[in-house]
C-alpha cells in the first residue's frame, strides 16, 4: 500500500463523515420533534375538556397580565376570583388557557373554602402574542372566564 492509498484508508476510517451524518440526524429530529402550536380548536376543545362542555359566561374572574410583555419567558400573571370562599359557595378550580403555545392548558389550580380566597399568581411562558383565558370552576358548577390579548415582542416557546 502506498502512501496515498493509506491516506485514503485512514479518511475512511475517520470519524468525521459518521459525526457529521450523525449531527445532521440530530437536526432533522429536532425539526421534526419540534411541537407545533396550538390552534384555536385545540383551545375550544381544551376549555370544553375543563368545562365538560359547559359554555364559560363573563364575569367574576380578574385576569392580571400586562397587554404588552417583552419577553415571553417569564411572563407575572394572577387570577382572582369574586367569591365568598365558604363551604356553600366557593372556587373548586382555576385553569389558565393560551391560544398559540405549544399546549393550550397552561395550568390548573385546585381550591377549597380552607384558602380563604380565590387568588393565584404565577408566571408562564408565552409563545408569542396570543389571547389568554382564564376560567374559574365554582361549587354550584357553573364556569366563569376572562380573557386578555397579549403582545410578545421576544417569544419564549418553540413554535412550528
Amino acid at each position: 500500500m502506498d502512501e496515498q492509498e493509506s491516506r485514503r484508508a485512514n479518511a475512511a476510517e475517520s470519524p468525521r463523515p459518521r459525526r457529521r451524518a450523525v449531527l445532521v440526524a440530530g437536526a432533522a429530529l429536532l425539526v421534526i420533534a419540534r411541537p407545533a402550536a396550538a390552534t384555536p380548536q385545540a383551545l375550544r376543545e381544551a376549555v370544553a375538556a375543563f368545562t365538560g362542555g359547559a359554555t364559560p359566561r363573563p364575569g367574576r374572574v380578574r385576569l392580571e397580565i400586562a397587554e404588552l410583555v417583552e419577553n415571553g419567558n417569564a411572563v407575572p400573571v394572577t387570577v382572582s376570583v369574586q367569591s365568598p370562599m365558604t363551604a356553600a359557595d366557593h372556587v373548586r378550580r382555576i385553569a389558565l388557557f393560551t391560544e398559540r403555545n405549544p399546549e393550550p392548558g397552561v395550568a390548573v389550580f385546585h381550591l377549597s373554602p380552607r384558602n380563604g380566597r380565590a387568588r393565584i399568581a404565577t408566571r408562564m411562558r408565552l409563545a408569542t402574542s396570543q389571547q389568554v383565558l382564564a376560567l374559574a370552576e365554582t361549587s354550584d358548577g357553573s364556569f366563569w372566564q376572562a380573557s386578555v390579548d397579549v403582545i410578545v415582542t421576544l417569544a419564549a416557546c418553540v413554535e412550528s
